[in-house]
This record gives C-alpha cells, structure tokens and sequence, in this order.
C-alpha cells in the first residue's frame, strides 16, 4: 500500500542520492583483508556425543522445553534449534532430549578457541560455538593461500576436540558468515576477493540469509517485491522513504556485499549495559517479590564487579503471567554498583508497577544497569590518575571523522534487533511448552517438570553474555596487529585502509584535573591545564557565594539538566569536565554532504555549570 502510493510521487531526487550513497560505498570497498567465520557443527549435541557415543546413530536434542541444538539424524525429520519440544517430539517420537550441560560446553569451546588464538591472537567470539577471525597476516607471514590455512585450522580443531566446523572465507565478516552455512557440516566455502564474485554472490541470495534481516524484516520486503539481495537495487528510490535512511543505508550494504573487515577480542567493545534476569513460577506475593529482587540485585552487583562497571541509570525489567513484558527506568542521584543502592532505587518503579496494576503476578524479573562508568584502573601515574590505553587513543585518532562527526555502520543495530527477534520467539516458545499437557510419552528424558522448565530458560538466558579475555596464543605470532587488521572503513573520498602498522601510535598525557587523556604537547597541554585550573576556581567562587546566589544556580542546574534528560542527551555531572556525547558505531562517514538525511545527532558539548553548547 505505502508503495503504491510513492509509485504516484515523484522520486527522482531520492533515486539521485542512492546512486550518490552507492558511488560513496564502493570507494570505500575493502578488498584487501581476509576475514574466516568458523561455526562448530551442532555444537551442543556434538559435546554431548563424545560422552555417549551411542548418540551418534540416534535421532537427539539439547534442550526440553525448547530445543537449543539437535544432531543431523533429528534435522531429517525436521527437528531444529528454536523448536519447542513438543512439537519436535511429535515430527520424531524417538527423539531422546537431553538437559542443559554449559559447564561441559564451555569447557570444549575454551580448547576449540587455543587452537583459533594460533592464528589470530585477536579472534573475535560471536557466541560460544561461533567466531570470526583475520587471517590476513597469517597468510602473508607463511606464504599460504587462505582456503589451506582454513583447512588446516579445521582439521586441527578435529584432531584435539573431536567435533568438526564449518568456515566462510570472504572479504569481509559479513559475507564470511553466509559463506559458513554453505558447506555444513564439516566444510568450508570461500567467496573470492574480488567484486564481481561477490555481487554475483549477493545477486541470487535470499535477504533471509543476511545476518540482521529476520523475519519481521523479511515479509515487509517481501512485500515491496524484495525477495532476494539482487532486487534491492531496483527498489532503492522507495527503500529511505519505507524503511528510514539507516534501513536504506543497511540494504544498500547487503545488495553490495559491503561489511566491517575489523575484527578484536568481544571484550574491546564498548558494552552497553550489565543486567541479570531470573525466570520463577507465578509470584504474586508482595513480600516474595521483594525478596526475589533483593537477590537479583546482589546477583547484578557481582556482575558490575566483575565487569568493572557502575550504571548511572537503572532499569527495572518484569514479565506478567500474560507474557506481557514491562520496562521502567530511574536515573539515581549517583552511579549504582551495590546491591543495597540497585535494591533501594529499583523499589520504588516495583512499587509503582503494583499500584499501576492491582493484583500484579509476575513470572520474570530482572534489572539492568545503562550509561555505564568503568571501574577498571588501568594505570596509574605520579599525580595516581589513570593512563589513557590503546582504546583511548584508537577512539582520539580513529573515531571521528573529518567533519568531527562519528562514523556509523547501521549493520550493528539491524543485527542486534535480529537477536532480540529470536529471543522473543524464544520466550513465546517457552510459554508454548509450558501450557502443553504433560507428555505421555514413557522417555523419562522427555517430560520437564514446571521447576525444571524454569531452570533451563534461566540458564539458557544467562549463557553467553560472559565475555572471556582470548587465549594466549601457543604458536610464536607477529605483534604487528596492534589494532587490529584495519581501521573498518575510512572516508570514502580515499579508496586506502591502513594497515594498524602502518598507523603511527599517538603519545598521551593524562590531564591531572579532569584525568583526560591529552595530546603531548606542551604548549597544548599547559593551555588545557590552566583552562582546567580556571574552572576549579570558577567552582570555588561559586562556593563562597550567597546562598541565594548558589541556589539560583544550583536550580537552574537542575532545570537544564532534567531538560537534557528529556532530550535523551544522558545523565553527566552537572558539575562537569566538558563531558562530549557522541553517537557511537563504525563505518560510513556521515558527512554534511548535499541531500544528506536530515535530524542527524550532531555531538553535543557540556560545558562548565551543564550548559550546552552546539
């Protein structure tokens, strides 16, 4: 319908723009990396095997209420991970399911990720089955061609684990990963480096099959008549005005095979939030509730210590008996870590959602920490303030582009609504099985009890947001990827990628006012010094002022910062250090070209008493 009615519009400008984006995308075409996404086969029924080999000839399953993995003989009568139990029960009356085992699944991947560490120290971990790595520097340094050095990866990973992989092979990580499921299982398949090759690639394949197009996305493009990454190009005039210019930009990227060629330890990126969740049997008790939350809170605080974090906002996340979920947030007067702080402001939103909702029953609860500050003392100079690290000057020199406006792939948040995606099928399956009937199949592997099934969904949401540091490689490597292979996709006006090498490393001087990592300039340094000094003194005035005067300031403070809360421009010190909110990602320069989208986020100075300053 909306189609139809833009067919009668005229789009000639739109069409005009997407072929200027397009121009822009293939001059920042990397070809020079090689990027290898690996995927163990059936990860969790292939540990599960190597305990009780008799499983191998059987049809079986990982997982009850839903099934998380299942091995190929299951797969033939169309069992599949993400299925409910009881329908895979019904496809294959024989099917034996197993519990939950990540203890033991763990285990096996930390051997699987030594051997990948061999080549690719700064391996990235997608999930505990799944990674990508940059094998561009290994292939130069041992004079191999990648699709041998893929081989060899994979047979070694056969010989000490026992379970077998599939690869991608490709250009970038997002090709890399459609290339794995190519050749499953135990196989590998490799898109060439070359941009024909991998628009011929993209031409025939199915938008399903592009990480971060799931299956909301895919039925509206099915709609426009987009089946397959090849009709995009056809449709891109209506694509900013039907899906929103990061949907436009996304699709844009599928239908050329563009992707990230960077690839670090998951620990590298910047997280976003800490949170714990727990799944229970309908609770309606005020006192039972208020006991549960006081244990998720002391669950969070051992994760914000863990993760060296404090949050300065709070969220207080609970799912009805209905399966209706809610979410509230508070902004505490300070950053929380404790349990005793995340138990104090969390109370108040629970005690709003009772009087909102009389007879409230509940059957998931959780909190989550947002706009996180790290704990994490990294080093420590003479006036005992913290040494900015390799991130710090890799954000100063890398980050913003020339018009001082943060580069951003859209690929990441399409990706991260894809998951969320299949977490909500995940939870709509779970409440599925549990109003099914008890099974009356005689398999005493088969039936879960209500106790059993909230066990298993509250492990199988805590697993896997773990971040493990990488193993330290075995085999003697080059330190040369200090960064990383390359500096994702630079300024499309120059066609080059450094090579991190090639990159000059930045000296820093940490600021012994406001700790910020400086340049190592003297005469830059002492300027910003005696402009930190001039705001101390500014603060110190204030100090000894009237009262009245104080509280006048003190309420305009308030007013400016609640009104900056409302804006969504996040929780500073009002007191601050001329914080710099900046839109955060990677990719495409999003530079003030002519027909540039318009109500960009542009960054945003706080400056001294919390006024801002565009």
């Amino acid at each position: 319908m909306r189609k139809r009615q833009l067919e009668r519009v005229d789009l000639a400008s739109d069409l005009r723009r997407a072929d200027e984006y397009i121009a822009e995308l293939e001059l920042s075409r990397d070809l020079s990396q090689t990027v290898v996404h690996i995927d163990c086969d059936a990860f969790y029924a292939a540990v599960e095997e190597l305990d009780r080999p008799e499983l191998k000839h059987v049809p079986m399953a990982v997982g009850k209420g839903v099934l998380t993995t299942c091995n190929y003989h299951a797969r033939k009568f169309g069992c599949r991970s993400g299925m409910a139990g009881f329908v895979a029960m019904k496809l294959c009356p024989n099917l034996i399911c197993l519990p939950l085992n990540f203890e033991k699944y763990t285990a096996k991947a930390q051997e699987v990720r030594e051997i990948i560490a061999d080549y690719d120290p700064r391996f990235e971990s997608a999930s505990i089955d799944e990674a990508y790595l940059n094998i561009t520097e290994y292939c130069e340094e041992r004079h191999m061609d990648p699709e041998d050095v893929v081989t060899q990866l994979r047979d070694e990973v056969a010989e000490k684990t026992h379970i077998t992989i599939s690869a991608g092979i490709a250009a970038n990580a997002k090709i890399a990963k459609i290339a794995s499921n190519r050749n499953k299982p135990n196989g590998q398949f490799r898109v060439a480096n070359d941009r024909a090759t991998i628009l011929a690639f993209m031409r025939d394949l199915p938008t399903r099959k592009v990480n971060g197009i799931g299956r909301v996305f895919e039925r509206e493009l099915d709609a426009i008549g987009v089946k397959t990454c090849g009709d995009i190009y056809s449709h891109r005039a209506y694509l900013s005005k039907l899906f929103g210019e990061k949907g436009f930009q996304f699709l844009m990227q599928c239908h050329l095979g563009l992707g990230r060629t960077k690839v670090q330890p998951a620990e590298e990126y910047e997280r976003k939030s800490v949170g714990t969740e727990s799944t229970f049997r309908d609770m309606s008790d005020k006192t039972e509730l208020r006991e549960k939350l006081r244990w998720i809170a002391e669950e969070l605080e051992k994760d914000l210590a863990r993760t060296h974090f404090k949050g300065r906002t709070l969220v207080l996340k609970a799912k009805l008996h209905t399966y209706e979920v809610l979410t509230r947030q508070t902004i505490p007067p300070k950053a929380v870590s404790t349990a005793d702080d995340l138990y104090t402001y969390s109370l108040p939103m629970m005690a709003k959602l009772e009087k909102e909702i009389p007879c409230m029953t509940l059957r998931l609860m959780g909190l989550r920490c947002t706009h996180l500050v790290s704990t994490k003392r990294n080093g420590i100079d003479f006036f005992g303030l913290r040494h900015p690290t390799s991130t710090d000057e890799e954000k100063l020199s890398t980050s913003v582009n020339n018009d001082g406006e943060w580069e951003v792939w859209p690929e990441e948040e399409f990706e991260e609504a894809a998951r969320q995606e299949r977490e909500d099928e995940m939870d709509e399956l779970e409440r599925l099985s549990q109003e099914q009937p008890p099974s009356t199949n005689e398999n005493p592997l088969d039936p879960l009890t209500q106790e059993q099934q909230l066990d298993e969904a509250n492990r199988r949401h805590k697993h896997g947001r773990e971040i493990l540091p990488n193993p330290t490689p075995k085999k003697p490597i080059s330190t040369a990827r200090e960064l990383g292979p390359s500096v994702c996709f630079q300024k499309p006006a120059t066609g080059y990628v450094p090579l991190a090498k090639d990159v000059p490393k930045r000296q820093l001087w940490t600021c012994p006012i406001c700790t910020r990592p400086q340049s190592a300039s003297d005469k830059d340094f002492n300027d910003h010094i005696d402009f930190c000094l001039s705001k101390q003194t500014i603060r110190e005035a204030v100090t000894d002022t009237e009262p009245e005067s104080s509280s006048l300031l003190v309420e305009g403070v308030v007013k400016e910062k609640e009104k900056e809360n409302e804006n969504g421009y996040g929780i500073g010190n009002v007191r601050g250090r001329g914080d710099v909110a900046v839109v955060r990602g990677r990719g495409r320069p999003r530079g003030k070209r002519k027909g540039e989208a318009v109500g960009e986020e542009k960054s945003i100075k706080r400056l001294f008493f919390g006024v801002r300053d565009r």
